[in-house]
């Protein structure tokens, strides 16, 4: 009850003028969200940016420039779902750059979502995908969504929660299929999704967000029954 009234009150607030700036500068697909669907996109980048806890790491200091864009990412995932399939997501890190597991392999890293609660992000990556929302890759929108998959607790499978039981049969059948064709490096479906969504069944649906959100005519043209799985979770854009 008392984060239903929080949130109230947070959708009640008028979107800072320096935010709306943020959002011209760093997000451009806000532009194309309808009238009537803004002012729910302003109270969930207000109520996401509120409720999660955002550090500096790597030397950088966290400004509203980095939570406002960060934000909007996440905002443009559920714009027609809710922005409670978040609650689990408590902290987000903001590296300059690529960064490095210390002790690990020297393989650089742009972003991870991880099992508890934090999501770590490249700022570098996450402003060159935001700032080219027609190529198909945005880091964000790629790790947010695996905070989606996995949920309250589930694990990072490909299956977020669903809007209905039915719909769960499909979306394996669909999503399996496909998964599998890019497993084999089928070359019609390497033409919509990149390489890295053939890792895991997460990484999957992890990358056909990026391509749904960026590029669905593309999608839609060439793999119709991914398209169609993916609109029946995100809704109709």
């Amino acid at each position: 009850m008392i984060r239903w009234w929080k949130r109230r009150k947070l959708r009640a607030r008028p979107l800072p003028a320096a935010w709306s700036e943020i959002l011209a500068r760093n997000a451009p697909f806000v532009s194309a969200i309808a009238a009537a669907e803004r002012p729910r996109f302003d109270g969930d980048l207000q109520i996401f940016v509120a409720e999660r806890v955002f550090v500096g790491a790597g030397g950088l200091e966290v400004t509203d420039e980095h939570r406002v864009t960060i934000g909007a990412a996440a905002a443009r995932l559920t714009l027609r779902l809710d922005i409670s399939a978040y609650d689990a997501l408590s902290e987000i890190i903001v590296y300059p750059g690529a960064y490095k597991h210390a002790g690990k392999d020297d393989v650089a890293v742009l972003g991870e979502a991880q099992h508890w609660g934090v999501v770590a992000l490249s700022w570098d990556a996450v402003i060159t995908g935001m700032r080219n929302p027609r190529d198909g890759h945005d880091t964000a929108l790629h790790e947010l969504a695996h905070v989606l998959d996995r949920g309250s607790g589930g694990a990072f499978d490909g299956t977020p929660e669903l809007r209905a039981h039915d719909h769960y049969r499909p979306w394996a059948a669909v999503m399996s299929k496909h998964y599998l064709e890019l497993r084999k490096r089928d070359r019609k479906l390497r033409a919509v999704l990149r390489d890295y969504g053939a890792i895991n069944e997460a990484e999957f649906f992890a990358v056909a967000t990026e391509v749904f959100f960026e590029r669905p005519a593309l999608m839609r043209e060439r793999a119709p029954e991914l398209y169609a799985e993916m609109e029946r979770f995100y809704g109709a854009r």
